[in-house]
């Protein structure tokens, strides 16, 4: 069966630090790239389901990017992120790095 997918993804790594409700921070990476969201490995244990965190990580030509996401999914390794409403800024430099792996 063929997966639907409202995004393109691309395999594309990139060192992610997620701030928590709770103010700690996660440093992780992420291995998988869409406008909607992303998959972040992690050896920590994977904030629970629902949890709204913010993904700030570094995209190329735009510098620091402050991600609004919801944790969808987690799996032993890491875990899939849906992310919130993201400005026009990011969801260009998001758009631009997934079409550049992906080619």
């Amino acid at each position: 069966m063929r997966e639907k997918r409202q995004h393109q993804r691309a395999q594309v790594t990139l060192d992610v630090t997620l701030e928590l409700p709770s103010g700690e921070s996660l440093a992780a990476k992420s291995t998988d790239l869409s406008l909607g969201g992303m998959f972040i490995e992690s050896s920590e244990a994977p904030p629970p389901f629902g949890t709204s965190v913010v993904v700030v990580c570094t995209l190329p030509r735009l510098g620091a990017a402050r991600l609004p996401a919801v944790v969808r999914w987690t799996k032993p390794g890491g875990f899939g992120v849906q992310f919130g409403l993201l400005g026009a800024r990011e969801t260009h430099g998001i758009g631009q790095l997934v079409r550049s792996a992906a080619s």
